[in-house]
């Protein structure tokens, strides 16, 4: 009984993790997904700690246009961000900053 107790409450946490987990959209996958991950700095910052960087700031969505759109450092002391990375449109670097500044700090 207690096998079966065990095995529900590991299901019920395995569950509960995938609800919450935030997967990097297809634009981000293909247009980023080269130096950015969601969790690990490679070339690039992931993309967790870009978002904890500018949770709560305002102008946070704008700044991470601006940003992504000239490239750059932007004071992470890693690789050098091409102007528009891997060549992403205006609305895809409109989506992708919303993604990181608004929807991964819900």
């Amino acid at each position: 009984m207690k096998i079966i107790t065990v095995s529900f409450a590991v299901l019920g946490l395995l569950l509960a993790g995938n609800a919450t987990a935030i997967d990097m959209p297809a634009d981000g996958k293909s247009k980023c997904g080269a130096c950015h991950s969601m969790e690990k700095k490679s070339v690039g910052p992931a993309w967790n700690a870009i978002a904890a960087k500018y949770k709560g700031k305002a102008d946070a969505e704008k700044t991470l246009i601006a940003n992504i759109t000239k490239g750059g450092q932007f004071g992470w002391k890693q690789g050098t961000m091409p102007a528009k990375g891997l060549g992403a449109n205006d609305a895809q670097i409109a989506a992708l900053a919303k993604f990181i500044a608004v929807d991964m700090n819900k």
